[in-house]
């Protein structure tokens, strides 16, 4: 199915100034990466693919990376894309809009493994309070990338005219924790959220995937009314994420759809507003790995999200 099939889903109805949530690997995203924890960002099993995702696009051909990948260490994570000046906001499509962004994970999570590990309450059950995330074969970490791409999202959403928040710069010595990431969200009455991450499945296992949140329900989660503009919001990043990138949906999630649906994600389970994520490749893929660590790719990736997010306010 083209990429266009999954634009015209059924027009989103809200009144008054919409607000959109960034939430770069937060730390209730799932994806494919074995082994790396169970947290509510931690991976899940590469086989648990959801049968109830809508249909995502499938490119033509995926385009390579133009140009190598850098070492892990060469580019710091947090590097604004060279020329990207970002206007006030205010000025734009996307003016009266706030977006949240919260990249996910956190490059010191690991030197703070006590307090990580912590149990947090996800409505439906207990979860570690965040995971260090997965990382390169060259040692490129998961939490470098998310903040690096809400970096690249954060001006050009604000090009567009849009407020923009980050829920953490790199500046926390851990986390958030899953529950503040999500309360973060909830607090600023946002119109949708989306999740950045990388994911750290099996190698040959490729391409991206976006994940939507199941109906669940028990203690302070609730995510009947968010269902399904979440969807919609989910195909709208999927299908712009093809168009911009040329990557390909998942060929282990999603069932070549490049959508998948969760219910134990306390990121999805605890939000209040239309909230997906995405896994924007498997880092311990050669091909997959080319990509994330290059600069090029990862703005084409900050676009394709930007614009699947400004059709959803605008569909």
């Amino acid at each position: 199915m083209s990429h266009g099939s999954v634009l015209p889903i059924a027009r989103r109805l809200a009144a008054g100034p919409a607000v959109v949530l960034l939430a770069a690997g937060l730390a209730g995203c799932g994806g494919g990466a074995v082994g790396t924890g169970g947290g509510d960002d931690g991976k899940k099993p590469v086989a648990a693919a959801s049968s109830s995702s809508p249909s995502a696009p499938s490119p033509s051909s995926p385009s390579p990376a133009s140009s190598a990948p850098q070492p892990a260490k060469s580019e710091p994570a947090s590097a604004e894309p060279k020329g990207a000046e970002a206007a006030p906001a205010g000025d734009g499509p996307l003016r009266g809009k706030v977006v949240v962004i919260d990249p996910g994970h956190n490059i010191h999570n690991a030197e703070h493994s006590a307090e990580i590990n912590r149990q947090v309450d996800i409505g439906t059950g207990h979860k570690e309070c965040d995971t260090t995330g997965t990382e390169t074969n060259s040692g490129y970490a998961e939490a470098s990338f998310s903040l690096d791409v809400a970096h690249r999202l954060r001006a050009i959403l604000q090009s567009r005219g849009a407020k923009v928040v980050l829920t953490h710069d790199g500046d926390r010595p851990y986390g958030p924790c899953v529950t503040e990431r999500a309360e973060i969200g909830n607090k600023a009455h946002g119109d949708a959220a989306v999740s950045l991450h990388a994911d750290g499945a099996e190698p040959g296992q490729r391409g991206f995937h976006v994940i939507l949140p199941a109906r669940v329900r028990g203690g302070a989660a609730d995510t009947a009314p968010i269902v399904e503009p979440s969807k919609e919001l989910g195909a709208r990043v999927a299908g712009n994420f093809v168009k911009v990138t040329g990557s390909a949906p998942s060929n282990y999630i999603g069932h070549g759809t490049g959508l998948d649906t969760r219910g134990d994600l306390g990121g999805l389970n605890l939000s209040t507003i239309p909230k997906v994520f995405i896994e924007c490749g498997n880092m311990r893929d050669a091909q997959d790995a080319a990509l994330l660590t290059d600069g090029n790719w990862r703005e084409k990736a900050a676009q394709g999200i930007a614009d699947g997010i400004t059709d959803f306010l605008h569909g």
